[in-house]
């Protein structure tokens, strides 16, 4: 079969690329990864100088067609209009690398809209990140309560992440393993690659890998194993808030009484006068957690529908959102609606301290104005952004530990010593210590095996 030649087409036009390709304009970005780190400790806090960071972001589908000032009014909501319109007049946001001419320009598909501004980020305990083990493969760590695992939000460098990437080198790649919430201290795992971390992790989700918490509740709680198999809802994602509602998800907790403690110690007052209601002082005791499931703030809605919140919980034991009851007992929510506790919690922030307990004493209303971190009044000379005070104790701390992880067939096992507020107060006798998990998996071995 011969191959014939065939004559070209001359009549029709060469082919005209409509939408030729370009790459996108370069965006200047500004450093935002000083080394090292621009960590300074002062009265016991790790803190963070202000930085410049710059933000960059494709335009989303729902912007298309939109105004710029009207996008950051209405995404970006942590600073006030002033400052976006400002920000977009002097520069400090760009569309493609370029000041755009007003705030009104039109955002378009394709667009990068780059925001530069001065970073202020909060700080946390100067408590160091202490090593309970490390070999090749692992690091175990006691993280100090308050201390966010991840950057996320106003936290960056004062995270778990980048704490530990400053003390041992920026090619460091910290890979937790498990998740604790910013304000619970405890045992957590690093993974130095990610075949051990990944390997880890899935223990965790097979639920083969027992943990135990401690924590200091309000009042005297039970003797003997208390199994809690009440179901968690999210009732607000925004806020992420739940409680326990009969449509929600299964959850199981085993709680054991460690120790009691009356009141009548000086360090009992003081916990009184900050955390429980004058008229009540009824002690507290510390109690053991060993959650089955995994839902998030699990110990803390379990706690709190028993009668027992953890005692500075400024979330769960807070009468001004729940009420004198605290949302003891209330799976219907025939006390308080979702919606009623939804708007009271909104209410609380940086202009009205999340207080424990709503006091009307002078003395005590004074206390509270100085404890927790909330607008100062004064504004950055630089970006002109407002500036918070310091945080009391009451958002660096929550009296929920991670006492300890270990493999349920035995293989390992670590344990964090007990924190300083679940020791004996002075002058009192108590455990110092903890036993075994046996009496816990053993409350619950038939229905959940997997952990025995």
């Amino acid at each position: 079969m011969a191959l014939v030649e065939v004559p070209q087409e001359t009549s029709y036009p060469p082919l005209e690329e409509k939408k030729p390709f370009t790459e996108p304009a370069s965006v200047l970005v500004t450093p935002c990864d000083p080394w090292p780190r621009p960590y300074y400790l002062e009265n016991g806090l790790r803190r963070v100088a202000p930085y410049h960071y710059t933000y960059n972001t494709y335009c989303k589908e729902r912007w298309r067609g939109r105004e710029l000032l009207d996008i950051f009014s209405s995404e970006f909501r942590d600073r006030p209009l002033e400052y976006y319109k400002d920000a977009i007049e002097r520069g400090s946001v760009v569309v493609n690398g370029k000041p755009v001419p007003s705030t009104s320009h039109v955002v378009k598909n394709g667009d990068v809209i780059s925001h530069t501004l001065h970073r202020h980020e909060p700080p946390v305990t100067s408590l160091p990140i202490s090593v309970l083990h490390e070999d090749d493969d692992m690091i175990v760590i006691n993280k100090p309560s308050g201390v966010p695992v991840h950057p996320a939000g106003r936290y960056n460098f004062n995270s778990v992440v980048e704490i530990m990437r400053a003390e041992r080198g920026h090619g460091f790649n910290p890979l937790p393993c498990n998740r604790l919430d910013r304000l619970t201290s405890g045992v957590m795992f690093i993974g130095k690659n990610a075949k051990a971390a990944e390997k880890l992790s899935m223990q965790i989700t097979a639920r083969t890998v027992r943990k135990e918490y401690i924590a200091r509740v309000k009042g005297e709680f039970p003797d003997g194993e208390v199994v809690c198999d009440m179901p968690i809802l999210q009732i607000s994602p925004k806020l992420g808030l739940n409680r326990v509602r009969a449509n929600g998800k299964a959850a199981r907790t085993v709680f054991k009484k460690l120790a009691y403690y009356p009141p009548g110690s000086k360090e009992q007052n003081l916990s009184e006068e900050t955390n429980a209601d004058r008229s009540k002082k009824e002690g507290y005791t510390i109690v053991r957690c060993l959650p089955v499931t995994g839902r998030t703030h699990q110990l803390r809605v379990h706690l709190q529908f028993l009668g027992h919140p953890i005692a500075n919980d400024p979330i769960y034991c807070n009468q001004r959102v729940w009420g004198t009851r605290l949302g003891f007992n209330d799976a219907d929510a025939s006390q308080d609606t979702d919606e009623d506790i939804i708007t009271r919690l909104s209410r609380m922030g940086k202009s009205e301290v999340a207080d424990a307990v709503a006091y009307h004493d002078e003395m005590v209303d004074e206390y509270n104005k100085k404890k927790a971190e909330k607008m100062s009044g004064e504004l950055c000379e630089v970006c002109q952004t407002p500036l918070y005070t310091d945080p009391g104790e009451q958002e660096l701390t929550l009296w929920l530990h991670s006492l300890r992880y270990e493999d349920a067939g035995g293989s390992w096992s670590y344990v964090s010593p007990l924190p300083a507020w679940a020791l004996p107060p002075d002058g009192r006798e108590g455990p110092t210590q903890v036993g075994t998990m046996d009496e816990l998996v053993a409350a619950v071995k038939d229905e959940n095996p997997e952990i025995a």
